[in-house]
């Protein structure tokens, strides 16, 4: 059974910082990646990591977010610094599988900058 289980969310205020993590099990990925969904808006790619070490970032959090996986650990970090009040969001861990590209979500985790 795949499992996706992220952690780390919680409450920041302007300027601070935050490191996400998720745990991937039953599965070894291909890519990986943090999305995020704001109350009324879409959810939206905050960053992807391919198995070779690629990695893609939304405009918005460019220069301020940065995306590790950990292969040996079967493990997704995003670190997350300068946060702003319009990064609030509940974030998701994705994943997609090798051969199958079946795509699965971890149950997400809220993150609220705010003062």
């Amino acid at each position: 059974q795949v499992q996706v289980v992220e952690s780390g969310g919680g409450l920041v205020q302007p300027g601070g910082s935050l490191r996400l993590s998720c745990a991937v099990s039953g599965t070894i990925p291909s890519s990986m990646g943090w999305y995020r969904q704001a109350p009324g808006k879409q959810r939206e790619l905050v960053a992807r990591i391919k198995s070779g070490g690629n990695t893609d970032y939304a405009d918005s959090v460019k220069d301020r977010f940065t995306i590790s996986r950990d292969n040996a650990k079967n493990t997704l970090s995003l670190q997350m610094n300068s946060l702003k009040p319009e990064d609030t969001a509940v974030y998701y861990c994705n994943i997609v599988m090798y051969g199958t590209l079946r795509v699965v979500w971890g149950q997400g985790t809220q993150v609220t900058v705010s003062s």
